[in-house]
């Protein structure tokens, strides 16, 4: 049953109980604090009733007995005067020696004693004792000691609040019952009204409204999340709705920035594939181009034509085996499938075994290499085959593009705990259109000699296995000529 109530509805309903129970507990606390009251009030007045009768009337005759057909008039006469007290001759040991009640009304005859004992101490009021006209009650009562010679014969005991007064305080009890009832009753219902109208409006009120805007998510997902993260968070809201919501909204925002981030990334893959087409499709046009030629004119060409177009399909097959290298590599270095094998090696060593490799190149086109190491480095713990080819792809960019009697510069130092190394050339530059996506995927609207001017994949390439060694790379600000710096931890 509970689980078809909504939000607002048991909130309310658990007020209400809550409120029933509070006003059930006042009333049984105040119906008793009052009924004590009433008994200590009742007693303390008429504390001294029972010894101003024992001074007025005698109740022992001359020798110290109980006469019980003599005191049933005097406690007739007595009774007449205060119809709500009923009077008791008791022994020193409890015993009933003589009443004034009717035929059949006496329950016991015997009580305790003790509470007549507290009762003359001058303890706190009320003290209750024992009712001879009941077999378990207890009612407030005044007693005073007879003696006679000294000797104690026996108690007067008065009940304070005999049968007839019971009879009418259980009339006005049962009116005064109803009407707190009716009253509290009244006072949960208005008080119940209250507290839902305030559940309403401070919890159910904002829990409705953020469940309408999370239950868009399902009929237009993205353009709802996108809203949602629009909305401003509220701060320093100690409210867990307000809280709740700014989750939501907190959320939302994360879900926006990667959905924006796998649609860019998307949009580069979809660009990625009809560049690399475009790339692929021009070497491998002209390679078909060449060999067709060859076959339809094989007769008629000479031996230099053949050499001439073989040459040609050759470079042409070989551009299209590299780019399919690179592709490859870049797959599995961009989906895990390439691990580091990490090692401990010289950096200044592997740079000067790259350098040597480029030397023939670069006399060849009278270009002058210079590395620069500042004494001894510490050891790099990475993989020695991924930095041979981070060194060598920048080395090779700089000795293509730096023209003839040029310089290109290899630097390396340690740097708190990274070793930077240093690729810079003196030739044209890169252009300042081509530096903000010089390590992204290259785009399928860029012009083709634009793509071959930035390196094509190496670049790429590079960043990527930088990247797999907690490292990185970037172009600087040179005159004239390049300037790439990356650096490793060491």
């Amino acid at each position: 049953m509970m689980r078809r109530l909504s939000l607002s509805q048991r909130l309310t309903l658990l007020f209400i109980l809550l409120l029933i129970l509070c006003a059930t507990v006042a009333c049984v606390v105040q119906l008793y604090a009052s009924k004590q009251y009433g008994n200590a009030m009742v007693q303390r007045l008429s504390s001294s009733l029972a010894q101003q009768i024992l001074q007025r009337e005698p109740v022992l005759d001359a020798e110290g007995g109980v006469d019980r057909s003599r005191l049933k008039p005097l406690f007739d006469r007595l009774m007449t005067f205060n119809p709500s007290v009923e009077l008791y001759v008791i022994s020193p040991d409890g015993e009933l020696l003589a009443d004034a009640a009717p035929p059949g009304h006496i329950k016991r005859q015997k009580i305790a004693i003790a509470p007549l004992q507290t009762f003359l101490s001058g303890t706190s009021w009320p003290v209750y004792g024992d009712d001879p006209r009941s077999l378990d009650k207890q009612k407030v009562f005044s007693v005073t000691p007879l003696r006679q010679d000294g000797e104690l014969r026996g108690y007067l005991y008065i009940i304070l609040q005999g049968e007839e007064f019971n009879a009418l305080a259980d009339m006005a009890w049962h009116k005064t019952l109803w009407s707190t009832v009716m009253w509290s009753l009244l006072l949960v219902a208005g008080f119940a009204l209250l507290a839902g109208g305030l559940v309403w409006y401070w919890v159910t009120r904002p829990v409705k409204r953020l469940t309408a805007e999370v239950s868009g998510l399902e009929q237009d997902s993205i353009s709802a999340i996108k809203q949602l993260a629009a909305q401003t968070p509220v701060p320093g809201s100690a409210d867990e709705v307000t809280q709740l919501r700014n989750t939501f909204i907190e959320l939302a925002r994360q879900i926006t920035t990667q959905w924006n981030r796998l649609a860019d990334s998307d949009r580069q893959r979809r660009e990625f594939i009809a560049n690399i087409s475009h790339d692929l499709r021009t070497p491998l046009t002209s390679l078909l181009g060449y060999l067709e030629t060859l076959s339809l004119k094989s007769a008629t060409l000479s031996a230099a034509q053949h050499q001439q177009y073989l040459a040609t399909a050759l470079r042409q097959g070989q551009k299209v085996r590299h780019l399919s290298q690179q592709l490859f590599e870049l797959a599995r270095l961009e989906h895990g499938g390439i691990k580091p094998q990490r090692e401990r090696f010289a950096m200044a060593e592997l740079i000067s075994d790259v350098a040597q490799k480029f030397e023939l190149t670069a006399q060849t086109r009278k270009l002058r290499l210079h590395i620069d190491v500042p004494g001894p480095l510490p050891l790099v713990f990475a993989d020695v085959s991924m930095i041979e080819r981070v060194v060598t792809n920048l080395l090779d960019n700089a000795v293509r593009h730096t023209p003839s009697g040029g310089d290109i510069r290899l630097s390396v130092w340690q740097e708190n705990e990274q070793l930077q190394v240093e690729v810079t050339d003196s030739g044209p530059g890169i252009e300042a259109s081509l530096r903000e996506e010089l390590f992204q995927r290259p785009s399928a609207l860029s012009q083709q000699a634009s793509r071959e001017n930035r390196g094509g994949l190496g670049l790429l390439i590079v960043k990527k296995m930088l990247e797999l060694h907690g490292g990185g790379i970037s172009l600087l600000d040179s005159e004239p000529g390049a300037t790439f710096r990356f650096f490793v931890p060491l």
